[in-house]
């Protein structure tokens, strides 16, 4: 069986930087296993598969786990569809483990609307001082990643934390952010239990966090920048149910893969 797949920088507009999603376009059954041992062989941060047959279900692999949701691959495969499977589109809804992700074109960008994620306050900051190794001002758990706020920008920026005691956390990661100096917040994102130390650009996170900025900064409409190597920027708009992420992408590789 040959199968298509796209390799696409998301939340840029130049290669080589953003977050790196593979993305295949499929018809009819692949299993687990194939998908999960694609993911691996790809080495990013995730992989999504989107089965036309079903009404564009996708699902979301990272080299190590399934996820039930993927932002960066999500806008990825929407970035795909518009550009490669239906150019004539201006929306694709995909059925994921977590409901409708709607995607549409704005101009040269891609908007996709998240489930909103309530951050829920942890009382207990010891857990996430001893692994990140500064203070933390608070700290939250959304649906699948904890949240601790840090003082600054900077100190988000030069934070080096231990992945090992991270990976200890009951979450799928971790996430940091600040209140930014150019933008209305700063984040990084740990995920060393699905396989990803430290993940690029997340847009599943500021699910979260825009959430969370939103009720400080007493604002809906959030401009974003998670500070990895490779840097990603977002807008973010909270809605009462959702919160609508826009970005860009880029193609990186077009090729075939043999199963």
């Amino acid at each position: 069986m040959n199968l298509e797949v796209y390799f696409v920088d998301s939340f840029t507009k130049k290669v080589f930087s953003g977050n790196a999603a593979g993305v295949v376009f499929h018809s009819g059954e692949l299993t687990a296993t194939t998908m999960q041992n694609i993911a691996f062989e790809n080495n990013l941060s995730e992989t999504a598969f989107i089965d036309t047959s079903k009404g564009n279900e996708i699902k979301f692999y990272s080299p190590e786990v399934e996820v039930d949701l993927c932002g960066h691959a999500t806008l990825a495969s929407a970035f795909v569809y518009f550009n490669f499977i239906n150019k004539e589109a201006n929306e694709i809804i995909f059925n994921s483990n977590r409901g409708q992700l709607v995607a549409k074109r704005k101009d040269d960008a891609i908007v996709m609307s998240l489930p909103k994620d309530q951050p829920e306050r942890e009382s207990d900051l010891d857990m996430f001082v001893d692994a990140l190794g500064c203070d933390v001002k608070e700290a939250y758990k959304g649906i699948d990643d904890y949240l601790a706020i840090l003082e600054d920008e900077e100190t988000v920026k030069k934070l080096i934390p231990d992945i090992d005691k991270i990976a200890k956390m009951p979450s799928r990661g971790l996430i940091v952010s600040a209140k930014g100096k150019e933008v209305d917040f700063v984040s990084r994102v740990f995920g060393p239990n699905v396989g990803v130390d430290e993940d690029p650009v997340t847009g599943s996170a500021h699910a979260l966090l825009a959430t969370y900025w939103a009720s400080i900064l007493d604002k809906n409409d959030l401009t974003a920048r998670q500070l990895s190597k490779r840097e990603g920027s977002l807008q973010c708009l909270v809605e009462e149910e959702f919160v609508e992420i826009t970005g860009h992408a880029v193609l990186y590789l077009r090729g075939t893969i043999e199963v």
